[in-house]
């Protein structure tokens, strides 16, 4: 995020804020402190008086409390209009049966997927301000209850639902999908004195330009047999079938077609906001020695000055190629894992938090922890139980309303393709033998209406 980035080169105080991100401490007291102490600085050290700063405070109170209400009003405004274009749509718990057989690679997921990217690009201004016109978040979930695994998608109800259904009766044939009367989220009260619970934000740990390991490195798009497939989720399958009764773990990823910013849709800004894959393609070309101010352009040097590649940089390069042909998706990953009072196992969190490192490739790209309900040094800095405490009821509530909101500038959304958000959840085929993992036994239908008819004979 740039937002990030322009904190982060502040001297002394970005070292400060990233430090208290990585702790998963608050970093909003520490500004009000800094600024306090800067005007604090100009009192006591320089010839502006304390009356002059208040008068110029005052003075141009104007033009920054102006600025702020308005700021404040706007964004209230569109929070609300966008809720309301929310519950319009409704949504959807879709539960996924598997099929018997599943011989697709994850590209089938990834088909579905594309055809779900919607940016809902308003056509007028009344539609982004007034109807809060937007794209909706989707909810991919890979859930074990007690051990069963079952997945789940969380869709708007009235333009997504369909679209879901239909491209995943296209792809998978046999599939069976049902949409819960009662979402599973339900089972667990959001305020309950029975469970405990501890949350993960999960997310790129490099620039989100970097693709993760996809089911193309793995040649899955190649159909290999069953017996030879090394399929990514079957780690995460294996973990979540190992889970005794009193035991939950909900694996969510929340994602949002991405839209460039615009007047037009609905941010303050003049033009376009920028395109995710600008960066990219600048990496691509300071990777290969493009730029015009490189030292081999300067000196007029032709191709074999240029920087030679090694394998790796030409496979991340061509990765980072086909990745920006996808479908881009604003994705959040969290997992939650939940288990009775007294029967909370915390050796739980560290096999299912590598699970996620059959994506990484050391070099480009990792997945890792982002942001927890946890900590360092709780036991000694006050009121810490009390605030993760907050964060677990908090990470609850949007979980089930399938939103995700960054608690640190680190666990903000990354942007991930069709192909590497198919790569984490799809499929699998036999190559699963999770025994918990439950697939539908037999095609159902109803005889053909034309099938011709015997009339037997009389008892």
């Amino acid at each position: 995020m740039d937002y990030k980035k322009a904190i982060e080169r502040v001297p002394i105080l970005g070292f400060i804020v990233k430090w208290l991100a990585g702790n998963n401490e608050d970093y909003g007291g520490i500004l009000a402190i800094t600024a306090i102490l800067m005007l604090t600085f100009m009192g006591l050290y320089t010839d502006v008086s304390w009356v002059q700063i208040v008068a110029i405070t005052i003075a141009l109170s104007p033009i920054w409390i102006t600025y702020l209400i308005f700021n404040l009003f706007f964004w209230m405004w569109m929070n609300q209009v966008g809720r309301k274009f929310w519950i319009k749509e409704g949504r959807s718990t879709l539960r996924i049966k598997l099929p018997e057989e599943v011989t697709k690679s994850p590209e089938a997921m990834e088909f579905v997927l594309s055809q779900l990217h919607n940016v809902a690009n308003p056509d007028n201004l009344m539609q982004t301000y007034l109807d809060g016109k937007r794209p909706l978040n989707l909810s991919l979930e890979i859930v074990s209850i007690g051990g069963e695994i079952r997945f789940y998608a969380n869709v708007p109800r009235s333009k997504a639902k369909p679209a879901f259904e239909a491209n995943m009766y296209a792809q998978y044939p046999g599939v069976e999908i049902v949409e819960e009367p009662v979402d599973y989220t339900c089972e667990i009260p959001l305020d309950t004195d029975e469970w405990d619970w501890m949350s993960f934000h999960m997310g790129k740990k490099e620039d989100e330009i970097f693709p993760i390991k996809t089911y193309v490195d793995y040649e899955l798009n190649r159909m290999p047999k069953e017996e030879e497939k090394v399929d990514p989720i079957t780690p995460m399958l294996e973990i979540l079938s190992n889970l005794d009764p009193d035991e939950r773990l909900y694996v969510q990823f929340v994602i949002k077609a991405f839209r460039r910013s615009s007047f037009k849709n609905g941010q303050l800004i003049r033009g376009k906001g920028p395109d995710w894959t600008e960066n990219l393609f600048k990496k691509i070309n300071e990777m290969m020695n493009r730029d015009p101010e490189t030292r081999a352009a300067k000196e007029g040097g032709g191709a074999e000055e240029l920087a030679r590649l090694t394998a790796g940089e030409r496979e991340t390069i061509a990765a980072m190629e086909r990745n920006a042909e996808k479908y881009p998706f604003e994705t959040g990953i969290r997992w939650m894992y939940f288990a009775k009072k007294g029967k909370f196992q915390a050796d739980r969190i560290n096999p299912t938090i590598r699970t996620f490192s059959q994506y990484d490739i050391i070099g480009r790209n990792q997945i890792g922890v982002r942001w927890r309900t946890d900590i360092h040094y709780k036991d000694i800095v006050p009121g810490s139980y009390k605030k993760i405490a907050a964060w677990k009821r908090q990470e609850f509530k949007e979980y089930k309303l399938r939103f995700y909101f960054p608690k640190t500038l680190d666990a903000y959304p990354k942007i991930f393709t069709a192909e590497e958000l198919a790569t984490m959840f799809h499929l699998p085929g036999k190559v699963a033998l999770t025994p918990s993992l439950t697939r539908v036994g037999s095609t159902r239908g109803e005889a053909p209406s034309n099938l011709p008819v015997q009339n037997l004979p009389a008892d």
